[in-house]
This record gives structure tokens, C-alpha cells and sequence, in this order.
């Protein structure tokens, strides 16, 4: 029997991208999480003895600010030598764009997968056999898995690949392949990297997305962490989720539609938020408050949002003292005597704004070219005003994206609570007319 770890999508140091914005954002905290989970990754290592640990990419998250990241990296695989732990690693998307790694000196113990073809890592004393390949350039597009090894006969056989498998939304389609493909190398477990959301795709064979180890935003929410495998002589497979997160990013939805008064709001999110401290026991909890159902107060929820985040703070604080931070409230109301006809007008033009943003988030060409907008624009930033958080910031090109399409949809909910389907039309006609 043998025993180990597979994990994927550390980023380690991660930049915060737009948080400055919010002012009461425990950034230190934020920050510092990525590390913080890395640490729990090599202390549940040594702690439950596996004979090694898989890293199925992005260990970083493209260029350092300076040397501390790898350095903090090199330290924790030391931590691994010396309690006779081997790390298997291969580069993603994002290791491939960090030149500064590339001279990076890892322990003995580290063993990075060469990029230019696939080779084949032997563990003679327990028999296991593990495939891999980095990624040379940031934008892999053919499916590497097809020029991997074939199995070592007896042996137990571990493909360490960083994929988009058959494709993920919220994430560039790199290395893609397919379970019909990965079947056919007849390999016992295939650890993937690059989708931050944990899946286990299959179990004939087992084919394993870990998922990140610590959320980065809001959009990532619930445990984060990696899987711990274990075999058995007669190489039956038991995986194991482990949470390793240190900050936990949760959106709470409340249904406002019975509360008749707006002084009610902060006791049922209470509730709520209770349930879910019970569930992430010490983690610093990243709130994003989600209020749904048609109410009569529509108008004032979106008018006193401000004042509701602050309200939800401070209950927050009650339940636990510096324990969760509201990061948002987002109003998803809508007035008890909207006509049908109004609400599918608004539903269109908010589909048809987020087929706008799809279609950026997509193309290749805008991508570049907002690239270079902000590279302009930050060239002519004096270099003292310029900071690690600020270049961070214009580089997120996503991000970027991501908020404006957030304000323009609250925008126009907020039209849509004053307006008519006439007007909805013509805004979705505007729109269409860009695309």
C-alpha cells in the first residue's frame, strides 16, 4: 500500500487585483493566504506520511515582484527533503510565463517534468510510474496527453497533466483532451491542474481536477484544498478531499421576499451566516451577500446598500471578531407588481449584455489590445506613484472586465426598477449593435 497528494493551482502570491477598493478589506490577511495554504499542503504531507506529492501546475502565478516567492517555495519542498518527501511538478499556463522561475534552484527532492516532450518519473520501491509534461509556452493549445508514455506494465501508472479537459467555463482552453483520450493510455489515475473548481471527472479511470488550493475571489467559493490518494496492494483507490484553505469565500443568498421591513434584513442574514461560520470552523470568512425575491423595498435595497453591508458587518463582528469580512452586497430584487413583460424585457438585455462581455472574454485580439491599453497607461504613471498593487491592478485585464460587467448590470437593474420594456428593448438593441 502507498499513499499521496495530489494538488494543482497554488499561485502562490497571487495579486489582489481591485481590493484597494474596498476599505475595509483585510488585505494582509488576503494576501498572505496563498502561503498560508501552501504551508498546510507540506504540514498535511509530513503529518499523514505519503510516500510523495503530486503538483499538477501553476505553482506561481506568472511574474514575481521580486525573489520571496520562490524562495518561500524552496523553503517549504526543503521542509518536504528533509522528512524524505519527493515532489513531482510540472509547469502551467502561468509557471511558463515567469521567467525568473526558470533559474529557480529546487531541492533534490523537487522533480519538475521537462517542456520540450513527455518522460516517464519510476518510484522503484513502490512501483508507480508518473507521466508528465510542462508547459513551454503560456498558450498551450494541442492535447500533450496524446504523446504521453505508455503505462510501464505493473506498475502503477499517474498521469500529471495541466488540462482544460474537455473544456471549463471561466477558463482558457489549454491542453485540451478528452476522457475517451486519457482512457487510452490505460494509466490507474490522471492528476489534473488548471480548473480551480474540484471535480472528479471519472473513476474508470479516475481522472481528478483538485481544484485550487485557496480561493482568490468571489467567484471561487466553498473548501479548497487537495486530494490525498491511497492505494492499496491490489491497487483499489481511496481519495480523500482535504480542505487547506485558510480564507473561505462564500456567497449568501437571502430571500427578502418575507421580511416587510429593512430593519429585519440584519437578523436573517444572522442566521444564515451562523450556519455557515459552524461550517468553516476557524477560517476568515469572504462574504458576498446575494439578495433575492420580489419585495416591496426593491427601490430601497439598491439605494442602501451601503448602509446594509455596514448593518451586516456589524453583525458579522458579533458572531465572530474579525472573523468575516462582507465583501458585497448584490440586489437581485425586483418589484411584487413587475409585469411579466417587463422582467423578460430586462432578463433579454441583461442576456444580451452578458453575450457582449462573453464574446471579449473570448477574443483573443481584444484581449491584446486591452493589454496594451493599459500598458500605455501605466507607462505613463510616474514610476513614484507606481506600486506592486497598482500595476497588478492594470495588468488584470479580466478583472477589468469583470467589474465593468458588474456595473453596468447593476446599472441597468437599477433602470429596469424605474423603467419599461419599451426602453428595455432599446437598450438591448443598442447593445446587440456593438457585438
Amino acid at each position: 500500500m502507498f499513499r499521496f497528494i495530489h494538488a494543482a493551482d497554488i499561485h502562490l502570491d497571487s495579486p489582489l487585483l481591485g481590493l484597494r477598493a474596498y476599505d475595509s478589506a483585510p488585505i494582509e490577511r488576503l494576501r498572505a493566504a496563498p502561503r498560508r495554504a501552501l504551508e498546510n499542503l507540506v504540514d498535511l504531507a509530513i503529518r499523514t506520511q505519503v510516500d510523495f506529492l503530486l503538483i499538477a501546475g501553476d505553482v506561481f502565478d506568472g511574474d514575481w515582484k521580486d525573489y520571496s516567492t520562490g524562495q518561500f517555495f524552496v523553503k517549504q519542498m526543503a521542509k518536504l527533503r528533509d522528512c524524505r518527501i519527493p515532489v513531482y511538478l510540472i509547469a502551467g499556463n502561468h509557471d511558463a510565463e515567469n521567467k525568473m522561475s526558470r533559474s529557480l534552484p529546487y531541492p533534490d527532492n523537487v522533480h519538475l517534468f521537462e517542456s520540450s516532450h513527455a518522460t516517464t518519473r519510476r518510484i522503484e520501491s513502490i512501483q508507480v510510474a508518473i507521466h508528465g509534461q510542462s508547459f513551454a509556452t503560456q498558450a498551450v493549445t494541442e492535447d500533450l496527453s496524446m504523446n504521453y508514455p505508455a503505462q510501464v506494465p505493473g506498475w502503477f501508472n499517474i498521469g500529471l497533466l495541466h488540462t482544460s479537459c474537455t473544456g471549463r467555463e471561466g477558463h482558457e482552453n489549454y491542453a485540451p483532451c478528452t476522457l475517451e483520450g486519457l482512457g487510452t493510455r490505460n494509466y490507474d489515475y490522471w492528476a489534473l491542474g488548471h480548473i480551480h473548481k474540484r471535480e472528479v471527472l471519472s473513476q474508470k479511470p479516475w481522472v481528478v481536477f483538485p481544484g485550487n488550493i485557496q480561493g482568490r475571489h468571489a467567484k471561487e467559493t466553498g473548501p479548497k484544498g487537495c486530494y490525498v490518494v491511497s492505494v492499496s496492494d491490489q491497487q483499489t483507490i481511496e481519495a480523500t478531499f482535504e480542505p487547506l484553505d485558510v480564507l473561505r469565500w462564500e456567497t449568501l443568498a437571502l430571500d427578502v421576499g418575507t421580511i416587510g421591513d429593512l430593519g429585519e434584513l440584519p437578523n436573517l442574514f444572522k442566521t444564515s451566516l451562523q450556519e455557515t461560520i459552524d461550517l468553516c470552523a476557524d477560517r476568515l470568512l469572504a462574504i458576498r451577500i446575494e439578495l433575492q425575491g420580489q419585495s416591496p423595498l426593491h427601490r430601497r435595497f439598491r439605494v442602501e446598500r451601503e448602509h446594509i453591508l455596514q448593518s451586516c458587518q456589524s453583525v458579522a463582528t458579533g458572531l465572530s471578531i474579525d472573523g468575516v469580512w462582507i465583501e458585497k452586497v448584490l440586489c437581485n430584487t425586483r418589484m411584487p407588481n413587475e409585469s411579466d413583460q417587463q422582467s423578460d424585457a430586462s432578463q433579454d438585455a441583461i442576456r444580451a449584455i452578458m453575450g457582449v462581455f462573453q464574446d471579449a472574454k473570448t477574443n483573443p485580439d481584444f484581449y491584446k489590445q486591452l493589454q496594451f491599453d493599459m500598458s500605455t497607461v501605466r507607462s505613463k504613471i510616474p514610476s513614484e506613484l507606481r506600486t506592486a498593487e497598482l500595476d497588478g491592478y492594470l495588468e488584470g485585464s479580466s478583472v477589468l472586465l469583470e467589474q465593468a460587467q458588474e456595473r453596468l448590470l447593476d446599472l441597468l437593474g437599477s433602470e429596469f426598477s424605474q423603467s419599461n420594456s419599451v426602453r428595455a428593448e432599446s437598450m438591448k438593441s443598442d447593445l446587440g449593435e456593438t457585438r
